[in-house]
């Protein structure tokens, strides 16, 4: 497994520090049910507005669902086929647009679905896996292929798996595999007591 931590001004835990997000996934390795449950346990206690879990997810395991890894690759942008093919399981997050215990509007879903989906990356990292979180794909198709129900956003599709050689990838996609990771400076960002007075 590629190693590729964060360059951060500080040392962060270990998990943190390593989690990113590869292309190049084994084909011929399956997630194990087990580590697969982990992941799910690991979103299913992140924190949430009201305990109010506004978060769902859709499983599927190539291993033990063709049909509805299917289902999920095709909803996937053309460029994002092209490497999450490899990907033996795929997930797509999915808000609640509503408070269960009260029927209101919930503001803060796709902020706490967003929590529970680091959650499961961070414990992909924990156990040898990788995630890879794609935007670059089609919502009213998984709306459609996976019968969601209206009261929802379909938010990300995530591939999970092991790490493979970059190899596996099309070469418009190796140099960003094995290239160094960056971030914007912290001060543009991260403010000190009011918008735009950047933290040193």
């Amino acid at each position: 497994m590629q190693y590729k931590p964060a360059p951060t001004r500080v040392k962060l835990h270990d998990i943190i520090q390593a989690r990113w997000s590869p292309r190049a996934f084994d084909a011929g390795k399956p997630v194990s049910p087990d580590d697969l449950l982990a992941l799910l346990e690991a979103a299913h206690w992140a924190p949430s507005c009201f305990n109010g879990q506004p978060w769902r997810f859709v499983v599927c395991d190539k291993a033990g669902d063709e049909a509805g890894w299917q289902n999920a690759f095709a909803t996937l942008a053309e460029k994002n086929q092209r490497w999450a093919k490899n990907a033996p399981v795929l997930i797509l997050a999915v808000a609640m647009d509503n408070f269960k215990h009260n029927g209101q509007p919930n503001r803060w879903a796709m902020y706490d679905t967003g929590a529970a989906s680091l959650g499961l990356s961070l414990q992909a990292t924990a156990l040898g896996l990788i995630v890879h979180q794609m935007g670059g794909f089609d919502a009213e198709k998984a709306r459609e292929v996976f019968h969601l129900p209206d009261d929802c956003k379909p938010m990300a599709m995530m591939a999970v798996g092991y790490q493979a050689d970059a190899d596996v990838l099309d070469d418009d996609f190796k140099d960003a595999e094995s290239g160094p990771r960056s971030r914007a400076v912290l001060s543009e960002q991260f403010y000190a007591g009011q918008w735009g007075r950047g933290i040193e």
